[in-house]
């Protein structure tokens, strides 16, 4: 099995988010750059999230929109925005969309913005982007739009506003781990906003200085995604067949 290892890294983010209830089914879909310059990646087929094997995932070419047809192909909003992130955002190795609960509510209202509430919504301060000009499901050109708000390499989260979230990393722990704590956070402040009670919202000053100081720890992304991984090895290990 070519790429084998990053096809059980990916395996095992669509098998958790599942477990953590964060998919729509065979809807959305995560990609992994497997060659130097990310054209060539990684992506999941329209298979349910707790099913998907290493040995599911497809391989296609960001500049061959052929490589994504055929049976079981991915869906054509898969290539529209992946094969967009992957053309033209070189720091985009690990793109992982979703329409998580929190998030999509997020996503939903006036103003998208997650504000720093608490230490985990932090994380994304002066760090996310909201997409204001949702245009129709994620085809070519639309998810070339998106893409284009990729641009500062410090801005890896996108609120999709009247859609969804997307996440970009370098790899499949720091991209799970920012998809992860965002849902979380997400639900923090929807939960906040529902007590209609006034919010305790950081200075600009700590908020930045908590942002910076969970920022770039590849060991922690590693561990979370590891820790979270020995489940799946322990109750479901076929994830990596």
């Amino acid at each position: 099995m070519d790429h084998a290892d990053a096809r059980a890294d990916l395996a095992a983010a669509f098998r958790l988010t599942a477990r953590e209830n964060m998919h729509e089914g065979v809807a959305n879909h995560f990609s992994l750059a497997v060659n130097e310059d990310g054209t060539e990646f990684l992506i999941n087929p329209k298979k349910h999230f707790s099913r998907i094997r290493a040995s599911d995932l497809w391989v296609i070419d960001a500049n061959d929109p052929d490589s994504a047809t055929g049976e079981d192909a991915p869906d054509p909003t898969a290539w529209g925005l992946h094969a967009s992130l992957h053309r033209h955002v070189p720091h985009a190795r690990c793109a992982m969309h979703v329409h998580s609960t929190y998030a999509t509510v997020l996503a939903c209202l006036a103003d998208s913005r997650l504000p720093p509430i608490d230490q985990s919504s932090a994380i994304f301060y002066n760090r996310q982007v909201v997409d204001e000009e949702y245009g129709g499901l994620a085809l070519e050109e639309e998810g070339t739009r998106c893409a284009r708000l990729f641009q500062d390499p410090s801005v890896r989260t996108m609120i999709m506003g009247n859609h969804g979230v997307l996440f970009i990393g370098e790899t499949v722990a720091e991209t799970f781990t920012r998809m992860y704590y965002f849902e979380r956070a997400a639900r923090t402040y929807i939960l906040a906003l529902q007590t209609q009670r006034p919010l305790r919202e950081l200075s600009p000053e700590i908020a930045e200085k908590t942002a910076q100081q969970q920022e770039g720890d590849a060991q922690a992304e590693a561990d979370l995604l590891n820790g979270m991984r020995a489940v799946l090895d322990a109750e479901e290990p076929d994830y990596a067949a």
